[in-house]
């Protein structure tokens, strides 16, 4: 155990050395300035080096063999023939209805849970003056990304090519786009990279490394990565949809008053 803490510890040093390395090399070089509170500083590197190396460590120790371990019972042939809704001889897709329940409540709770989507809608709350709610962004992009993993998981047992979805998914964007109110693009597109962070990326990649690797036909190199991309792609919709639905239910009470007055 401490052997394999020291060297994620190393190898987080050389990993954070090339970006301490461009700040110190900024702030002395181009700015010509001291760094101010250099010790407070330092501290904080030790701190994101130790916890970096605590978090890794523990992606290996518990995220990822959960991850695996979910996928592999719940696509176990003993466990898929006490709860597959066929009768046939071959297992069909909708016999793995319960690998995709836990993907969407896997996507649904890691999601809401992401530290980085938590400070990006407390930030798009107080920028917009209150009008993009912090809890409905939050629901909206966990929808998206639960929905997104489902449908991914989906991809995977079938076995159908990414990029028809994908290129689908954008098409839908692209379309919403130019529905959408103007306030909400820029943050629907962001919230796709914001979901994609320390929480759910581990379990995601994990869910999707187990289910290529269990299902029968599958292979973990072609099928098992990609559940990240849906995870990115269907928040997007999500939060675009949402704000589309507010603006419309909004007009709803805006119209009956004016209809009123006359």
């Amino acid at each position: 155990m401490m052997m394999q803490f020291l060297d994620t510890f190393f190898s987080t040093i050389a990993d954070v050395i090339p970006i301490a390395t461009i700040i110190f090399g900024f702030q002395f070089a181009v700015l010509k300035r001291p760094v101010a509170n250099l010790p407070h500083v330092l501290l904080g590197f030790f701190y994101v080096i130790l916890g970096l190396s605590l978090f890794l460590l523990g992606l290996e120790m518990a995220l990822f063999p959960l991850g695996e371990t979910m996928a592999e019972q719940l696509t176990a042939p003993d466990f898929i023939e006490q709860v597959r809704l066929s009768t046939e001889s071959v297992l069909g897709w909708a016999d793995y209805y319960w690998v995709y329940l836990f993907a969407f409540c896997i996507g649904f709770s890691t999601t809401v849970a992401e530290p980085s989507l938590i400070a990006v809608a407390i930030k798009a709350n107080q920028v917009s003056g209150g009008s993009i709610s912090v809890n409905g962004l939050r629901i909206a992009v966990a929808i998206g990304v639960a929905f997104g993993i489902s449908l991914g998981s989906y991809r995977i047992v079938v076995g159908d090519p990414i990029h028809y979805y994908i290129i689908a998914g954008y098409i839908i964007v692209v379309i919403q786009t130019f529905y959408a109110p103007k306030l909400i693009i820029p943050l629907a597109y962001d919230s796709g990279g914001v979901t994609t962070s320390t929480v759910t990326v581990p379990l995601v990649a994990a869910l999707g490394l187990g289910l290529a690797s269990t299902v029968p036909g599958r292979n973990p190199m072609i099928d098992g990565f990609g559940l990240i991309a849906f995870a990115s792609l269907f928040p997007i919709i999500s939060v675009m949809g949402y704000a589309q639905i507010t603006r419309w239910l909004n007009k709803e009470p805006q119209q009956e008053d004016k209809e009123n007055a006359l």
